[in-house]
């Protein structure tokens, strides 16, 4: 599988604590790096404690990262916040892919307690494997940035 990166960066709540330990168990199997940025345990958290350190090391190093909390709303929000970060929130495999291709979307936000491990690891493959199509995406995408 030819993976759009190398390294990712991975982080979430304690909604999302389960998944993204399995998401990290499966991307080091692929041969990818993982940052973790936490938690690392499934105890009470605030999002956004972990979905900064997510969303500064994907604009700085220019890797693609994967945040997972609740409804994914609270961590889309945060990460949005970074310039140079486009998060989006998706349910779905396609809208995972769309993200990528239209959007050069570069952090995926699952809402863990709205789609099933199946749909979320669809969602990640999706995402990690899909490239950018550029072209006329590229100048919508350019006047994202205020």
């Amino acid at each position: 599988m030819k993976y759009q990166t190398q390294k990712v960066s991975i982080g979430s709540d304690h909604a999302g604590y389960e998944l993204k330990a399995k998401l990290e168990t499966l991307f080091v199997a692929a041969g990818l790096q993982v940052h973790d940025h936490g938690p690392h345990t499934a105890d009470s958290v605030d999002y956004p404690d972990h979905a900064h350190p997510v969303a500064t090391q994907v604009a700085e190093e220019g890797i693609l990262g994967v945040l997972i909390c609740g409804s994914g709303n609270g961590v889309c929000m945060t990460a949005n916040k970074h310039t140079g970060i486009r998060a989006a929130l998706c349910w779905n495999k396609e809208l995972a892919m769309l993200a990528r291709q239209h959007n050069d979307a570069n952090i995926l936000c699952i809402p863990a307690r709205f789609v099933s491990e199946a749909v979320a690891l669809e969602m990640v493959d999706a995402f990690l494997t899909t490239a950018f199509e550029g072209g006329r995406h590229a100048i919508r995408v350019n006047k994202i940035l205020c």
